[in-house]
């Protein structure tokens, strides 16, 4: 390695020496954001955001082929609005920021600044919803929201962040509970297809379920750290939010009854994900599917007579086929090289003079750094099946990790044994008392992840107090 490409890597902390700064130094060194001016907000720059408009329009997408609509709900809720739902207004408490001014006058009710939107869309449904002909409503939501977080970092926990959010009605239970699961799954689907990250979907404990819901379906993901993250949520809330708000409508026989509502979110946090599931000490690794750039062309020797030209001229008959890019600055070679691969770029395409002469480029994997060497006659054909190689096989290696860091636990010695020597997940069975999922937290910092749908039976007793087992239940830290 030369010393200016040492000086480079140098910028990125190495992961196995401290996680935590690797993803910092990551996160600023390939240009995603940069810090606000208040204390854990984020300003997400051209590069992040284009990933995220990409995650952004496949959800969009499947959202609208699934007969969802989009709008726009306020920013601000009235406190009296938000005390409406009891258990949902305590869970959110100690996250929520108050507006108590309005110019120079105190206002005569607080007003909170948007953490979801639930009430509102309670609010709305008791005013626009009678009959039976008025449902289903299928609405999402595009926004962002506020969660006054303790501690925080970037796309994982900050105090403001972006997601979607969607809100349906429903004539019955069966209806949004079918909703419940078939978002959830399309979460699952961009994650796995997309994002190249495997997930574990399952059912959120009673303890770990969004406030104010019957029940939480989850996605999860292992990062490289042996730590998992919450990717994306799907809620059932039953008629709970009908009954605070009032919300019936006539049913076919004249009947009044109430609507049955969902709710289900994936947000910024995503972004986390794909930093610490597919990232190294070169810095970014992005999936092609969802690079704003998947190839980038870099001219070697470009001061040389048609050089440039040809590279441009590359670039313009690719265009139509993958998202690609040049950069014809007067940069050394190595320099972008390096820069390129920090940016996670999945693929680099190479031309000098002795690749013209010979009719040919130079295409550099951005997963495992292999190069080939390809005829200008077959690229065209070459580079979209490489590209979904590099896809795969980032998805691959990903599920070959989650396998290799997931433990069974019949007893808390080999749960304990199993956080240490092998971070990840933990199978282990439960009788389900929340009393042993608090002390399995308090005393190894691991909480319930899900309850997979593909049940397992590992043992007849509860991992914690040796009672009989109900579930088999995947544990973990988390983010």
């Amino acid at each position: 390695m030369g010393k200016n490409n040492k000086q480079f890597v140098e910028k990125i902390t190495a992961m196995e020496d401290d996680f935590a700064q690797w993803y910092t130094d990551v996160v600023k060194q390939a240009e995603l954001v940069d810090y606000g001016s208040v204390r854990g907000t984020m300003i997400i720059k051209p590069y992040g955001f284009g990933i995220w408009e990409n995650i952004r329009d496949e959800l969009d997408k499947r959202f609208k082929e699934t007969g969802h609509s989009n709008v726009y709900f306020p920013l601000f809720i009235p406190e009296s609005m938000l005390q409406k739902e009891k258990d949902h207004i305590e869970g959110f408490a100690p996250e929520v920021a108050w507006v108590t001014h309005g110019g120079e006058e105190e206002l005569a009710e607080r007003i909170c600044v948007r953490p979801t939107s639930e009430v509102l869309f309670g609010e709305y449904y008791s005013k626009n919803i009678h009959s039976y002909r008025d449902l289903p409503k299928l609405y999402n939501q595009w926004s962002n929201v506020v969660r006054w977080e303790k501690t925080t970092r970037p796309f994982l926990r900050s105090l403001e962040f972006l997601w979607q959010e969607g809100h349906t009605a429903h004539a019955t239970r069966e209806d949004a509970e079918e909703e419940t699961a078939r978002m959830l799954q399309i979460y699952a689907d961009v994650a796995e297809d997309y994002l190249a990250i495997p997930v574990l979907h399952g059912k959120k404990t009673e303890s770990e379920k969004f406030a104010g819901a019957n029940y939480t379906l989850t996605i999860e993901s292992l990062m490289h750290d042996g730590k998992a993250l919450q990717s994306g949520t799907s809620h059932y809330f039953g008629t709970g939010f009908a009954e605070a708000f009032d919300i019936n409508y006539l049913d076919e026989n004249g009947d009044q009854k109430p609507i049955h509502q969902t709710s289900w979110g994936m947000s910024t946090r995503i972004m986390g994900a794909l930093i610490m599931v597919h990232g190294d000490n070169r810095g970014l690794v992005i999936p092609p599917r969802i690079a704003p750039t998947q190839a980038m062309i870099v001219p070697v020797a470009q001061h040389k007579e048609g050089v440039l030209d040809k590279a441009y001229d590359l670039r313009d008959r690719l265009q139509d086929l993958v998202r690609v890019d040049i950069d014809g600055s007067d940069k050394k070679p190595g320099w972008k090289f390096n820069e390129y691969e920090m940016k996670g770029i999945p693929v680099r395409i190479e031309m000098g003079p002795k690749d013209i002469e010979n009719d040919q480029v130079v295409l550099v994997r951005r997963d495992t750094g292999e190069k080939e060497f390809v005829p200008l006659t077959e690229l065209e054909e070459r580079l979209p099946a490489l590209l979904e190689e590099v896809q795969q096989n980032l998805y691959d290696k990903a599920l070959e990790h989650r396998n290799e860091a997931t433990t069974t636990a019949v007893d808390m010695d080999a749960f304990k044994k199993a956080l240490e020597e092998n971070p990840g997940f933990i199978k282990a069975m439960w009788c389900g008392d929340a009393g042993c999922e608090e002390k399995i937290k308090d005393e190894t910092s691991a909480t319930s992840r899900c309850i997979p749908f593909e049940q397992e039976k590992i043992s007849d007793s509860c991992v914690y107090c040796g009672r009989e087992a109900k579930e088999m239940v995947y544990w973990a830290r988390a983010y």
